[in-house]
């Protein structure tokens, strides 16, 4: 397939904008048609306005700037997308529509013009099966706002010829971006491997394990992401992410990892959809998001007796390495002293299993999450039993906190908050690799550009290690009894060789 030239674009929203803009900038020709004609005006002006702003910054010279404009081409019809070699809908997220716009363009363009559909959550074998010739039509998702969301997903349906997602690829490549390849599985790989933050944030906040700001910090400061899901939630608004994870939910059968959670439904009803409506999870003043200062931790315990339980080796080790290094009196016994305080360190368990089944006293029982290690902390999680003494617990956050680093008191929940939902976001993105929906290379890849992720999250199960995800993830189905938790076989197969999460078969 000889490379494409031409490229007509359906839609002049934000989505369909961003791609003409990295288009016409890439030295293509962009013919740009919406059913309604002052929107294509608008478009190509507000185009206009972008490229004299980069060219006023420097980012591109005046000339650059005027070539865009004079490649970018305002159709009053479909028909004038007949000569386009390829003709890309960003319109409305309806089957019935794109399916009918595709089948109205099969008549106008040339047989050798590719088809391709930005859509988020349809089924690209769905859209094509409208068309006659269905091996040219393909997804090209990219990702708002699209110049700077350097990611596009090419997706292959069951009838896509390979040369039309060859030649979608490469020129995803010449407009500068990253191009992964993907199946035609409901939300390919970026929404699909999301569920992980959003629907287990919600799943904590559900059983009222912590606040909404408090899962976001653990998730910012001590797992290391950008943002937490509830601030990435108000951005990218319930009113788009809500449907989305009901889609996803429907589409996999009721696929329990992905089941929503009625909190956002609630809210979308309310129209606390987020930032762009000054308030959702959080209230925005100026566009600056509003949240109640910390409250400071109690002070650090004099000659606070400590026992740290040995049920889990590496947790254990960590924890008296941290207790020696904040100057608390351990004892080493085989059990706890009569007035100690008592710390365990569960992987994927709550304190209250950890306690009953370790025998110990769940009134001076705190535990503390190993998981992201003691080396160069930014915060710390406790959580406590239901039956934890306010002076134990107080004690605990004292002595944690007592260098400085802020220190989260949460309710019981098996697998803290940072545990579980890392467990989550590396055992989808297994899974994902298992169904063999992208290679673990482009699941990395895909994730970390089009999420935000401080690594994709195959390497972040590698970094953390396999065998402490696994664990994890059986011990909180073992507890909860919830099938949202199962092991991916790709993770477990992988731990038992002692491979890479990144290794392929």
């Amino acid at each position: 397939m000889s490379e494409i030239a031409s490229v007509g674009i359906v839609g002049t929203g934000a989505m369909g904008r961003g791609i003409a803009q990295i288009a016409a900038q890439a030295g293509l020709e962009v013919r740009l048609y919406d059913a309604n004609a002052q929107a294509v005006d608008a478009a190509c002006a507000a185009l206009a306005e972008v490229w004299e702003k980069l060219a006023a910054k420097g980012k591109m010279d005046a000339g650059q700037a005027a070539a865009a404009r004079a490649r970018l081409k305002p159709c009053s019809t479909l028909q004038e997308l007949a000569g386009c070699e390829l003709v890309v809908e960003a319109i409305v997220e309806r089957l019935d529509a794109k399916r009918e716009l595709f089948a109205a363009l099969e008549d106008i363009v040339g047989d050798r013009c590719i088809l391709a559909t930005n859509t988020s959550s349809l089924s690209v074998t769905a859209i094509a099966a409208a068309c006659r010739q269905p091996q040219r039509v393909a997804g090209f998702h990219f990702f708002n706002p699209v110049p700077l969301m350097k990611v596009v997903e090419v997706i292959d349906g069951l009838r896509t010829s390979p040369a039309t997602g060859d030649a979608l690829m490469a020129l995803a490549r010449r407009m500068g971006h990253e191009p992964v390849r993907a199946k035609d599985m409901p939300g390919f790989i970026v929404n699909h491997a999301g569920r992980g933050m959003n629907t287990e944030g919600l799943r904590i906040a559900q059983e009222a394990v912590a606040s909404f700001d408090q899962v976001d910090a653990i998730m910012r400061e001590q797992a290391g992401f950008r943002m937490g899901p509830f601030e990435l939630l108000d951005l990218t608004a319930l009113d788009v992410s809500h449907p989305v994870m009901e889609s996803i939910y429907r589409q996999f059968y009721d696929e329990a990892r992905f089941r929503p959670s009625p909190i956002t439904a609630v809210r979308l009803s309310g129209g606390l959809l987020g930032r762009k409506a000054g308030e959702g999870f959080y209230r925005y003043e100026d566009g600056r998001k509003v949240v109640a200062p910390e409250p400071p931790a109690p002070p650090a315990p004099g000659g606070l007796s400590v026992w740290v339980s040995p049920a889990h080796e590496q947790g254990q080790a960590m924890a008296v390495a941290l207790c020696r290094r904040l100057g608390a009196t351990l004892q080493t016994g085989s059990d706890p002293g009569h007035d100690s305080l008592i710390v365990v360190t569960p992987y994927g368990e709550d304190a209250s299993t950890a306690a009953s089944e370790q025998g110990l006293d769940p009134r001076r029982t705190v535990a503390i999450d190993m998981l992201h290690g003691v080396d160069q902390p930014r915060r710390r999680t406790l959580m406590v039993t239901p039956t934890t003494e306010a002076r134990w617990r107080d004690a605990a956050h004292g002595l944690f906190a007592s260098d400085g680093v802020p220190v989260s008191v949460i309710r019981d929940s098996p697998g803290f908050v940072a545990q579980r939902m890392v467990a989550c976001i590396v055992n989808i993105a297994c899974d994902i690799a298992q169904q063999r929906i992208a290679t673990p290379a482009d699941i990395d890849k895909a994730v970390t550009l089009g999420l935000g992720y401080p690594r994709g999250p195959l390497a972040m199960g590698d970094a953390l290690g396999a065998a402490a995800i696994l664990e994890i993830l059986r011990n909180m189905q073992r507890v909860t009894g919830d099938m949202r938790y199962r092991p991916s076989l790709w993770l477990q197969r992988r731990v038992q060789l002692g491979l890479s999460l990144l290794a392929e078969d």
